[in-house]
């Protein structure tokens, strides 16, 4: 998990990160990068900064030669579920039931990234089922 300190500017957390997920990249050496959507929530200002972490995090991708594949949170949550409304909770139970794991992952945040995982080996699996 790459963490950006509180007191640095934007510009040091943003590169802090690019370098963080350029890092766990090249130490997991994936085929993809699949990203929740873009959102809009209430608050502009924290839609502004996710904006601005998705953008690094896809540069980073790019930059890796991997495909980016972006994923609305309902069809995440959907494909996960069966159910595109469906909180946290629900995800986490069903990320940890689909992928048989004996305990939680250790945050919302990293069972939210399963389920983009999973969303998207679904995806390309139906996508790739003509071929």
């Amino acid at each position: 998990m790459v963490k950006t300190n509180a007191n640095d500017s934007l510009t040091d957390k943003l590169a802090h990160l690019y370098a963080g997920i350029t890092e766990a990249l090249k130490a997991f050496e994936p085929d993809v990068l699949s990203i929740e959507e873009a959102f809009y929530g209430k608050n502009a200002k924290t839609a502004l900064l996710m904006g601005h972490v998705r953008g690094v995090a896809m540069v980073a991708g790019q930059h890796a030669g991997l495909e980016v594949s972006e994923y609305a949170a309902r069809k995440i949550k959907s494909a996960v579920t069966g159910n595109g409304a469906a909180d946290k909770q629900q995800v986490l139970y069903m990320v940890k039931r689909l992928l048989k794991l004996k305990e939680d992952p250790v945050t919302l945040d990293a069972s939210d990234a399963l389920a983009i995982a999973i969303c998207h080996g679904l995806n390309y699996k139906l996508k790739n089922l003509g071929s």
